[in-house]
């Protein structure tokens, strides 16, 4: 099956959504798990897997990247996206959850 791949950030967002993944996960500041507003409803790492990365980088300053996760949690039949955007000086040590993605997403 061929990978999906996307140009831009709003273009991979659209059709994730449109593919099932309709619901919005944050991470909060010193936060261990993902909250989806929607639901109300925390997942902790263990509760979720990450389905699909798409990477962005910035127009103007390559250094600027978006990424957005698909994730999804067959124990709570939930399906959503996590976009995180940063630049060069973004601080991976504000959460262990956002390091432990950004991890992931990088294969490591």
């Amino acid at each position: 099956m061929e990978p999906y791949r996307y140009d831009t950030l709003s273009e991979a967002v659209n059709d994730l959504q449109k593919r099932g993944y309709t619901h919005d996960f944050l991470i909060e500041d010193g936060a261990e798990c993902l909250f989806c507003k929607q639901r109300s409803l925390e997942l902790s790492p263990e509760e979720f897997v990450i389905d699909e990365i798409h990477r962005f980088e910035g127009m103007t300053d390559p250094a600027d990247e978006s990424i957005v996760f698909a994730i999804s949690s067959s124990q709570h039949d939930i399906h959503g996206l996590v976009i995180n955007s940063f630049g060069a000086d973004f601080g991976y040590r504000s959460s262990k959850l956002v390091e432990d993605l950004h991890r992931r997403a990088r294969g490591n």
